[in-house]
């Protein structure tokens, strides 16, 4: 991304070495760096965790958005969309509000279900490939 400097003007008796002196005065280069989500993984595999009506799929999503660095900021566009339903920012919206679990399809179970527990195992630093190009 650049971005276009105005104290600099061209001149119309510009040498090739004083019109490229202009245009790097004239456009600098930006950095931009952007966070990227925990739940974007490139190719949409996670998509079904966030918006699955099993509960055991619900938790792995919001185990997935509590160590997201954007959970604020996702949580806070779903709610100004009014999401109809899905995992944002670590919390379960319906019909554009927050609930605090999902009354699942058919009868209620006889037995409560026992919590759901994820564990995040980390993956070993001799696996990990790091690529100096992303932005973690």
């Amino acid at each position: 991304m650049y971005t276009l400097n105005n104290t600099a003007t061209l001149n119309d008796t510009l040498d090739d070495t004083d019109i490229q002196t202009t245009f790097d005065e004239l456009v600098e280069p930006i950095a931009v760096r952007v966070a990227k989500p925990r739940c974007a993984d490139g190719n949409g595999t996670l998509t079904p965790l966030f918006f699955s009506d099993i509960p055991l799929d619900t938790a792995r999503a919001k185990a997935i958005c509590s160590k997201c660095t954007l959970a604020e900021d996702c949580l806070a566009g779903a709610l100004d969309r009014a999401e109809p339903w899905g995992v944002w920012g670590g919390e379960l919206v319906e019909n554009g509000r927050i609930v605090a679990n999902k009354r699942p399809r058919g009868r209620p179970p006889k037995h409560p279900r026992p919590a759901v527990i994820i564990d995040e195992v980390p993956i070993p630093p001799h696996l990990l490939r790091v690529r100096p190009d992303r932005v973690a």
